[in-house]
């Protein structure tokens, strides 16, 4: 005979594998990134912040990973956009060089979660993804109704 009160059923939410969008202008990049976390995520690509704004109005994401400069619309402002619709969805920068004022500017307007410098090590991406989406699950379970 087996004790069930020890036994307790799984979570829900940790059953549930983190959708993640992923933004950036550079197809092969976006393919990269997105191959890097298709074992760990759903991952959803778009090439520019417009596509990604249609997206974020059709499906729900713990995370967006979004590159800085694009053309016809940067990232930043797409984040910051994010926050203010979204604000459970974390947001993660990847840029190639900002000046510290401007990262500290941006950090602070689109709430950041993290900012990853390129090259981006694909482990680095991996683990903040996955750390961003623990603290999206955290932000969701604590926030009142």
């Amino acid at each position: 005979m087996t004790n069930t009160s020890s036994i307790n059923p799984p979570d829900p939410a940790a059953l549930t594998v983190a959708s993640v969008l992923i933004v950036d202008d550079e197809g092969p990049m976006l393919e990269i990134f997105a191959e890097a976390l298709r074992g760990s995520f759903d991952v959803t690509t778009a090439k520019t912040a417009r596509e990604a704004e249609f997206l974020l109005r059709k499906k729900n994401f713990k995370v967006i990973v979004c590159d800085h400069l694009m053309p016809g619309g940067n990232g930043m402002s797409l984040l910051v956009r994010a926050r203010e619709e979204y604000p459970q969805m974390q947001r993660i920068l990847v840029t190639g060089y900002m000046k510290p004022e401007m990262l500290l500017r941006s950090v602070n307007e689109a709430a950041l979660f993290r900012y990853l410098l390129k090259p981006v090590p694909l482990g680095e991406l991996l683990a903040a993804v996955h750390e961003a989406a623990r603290l999206h699950d955290h932000a969701v379970v604590v926030a009142p109704a």
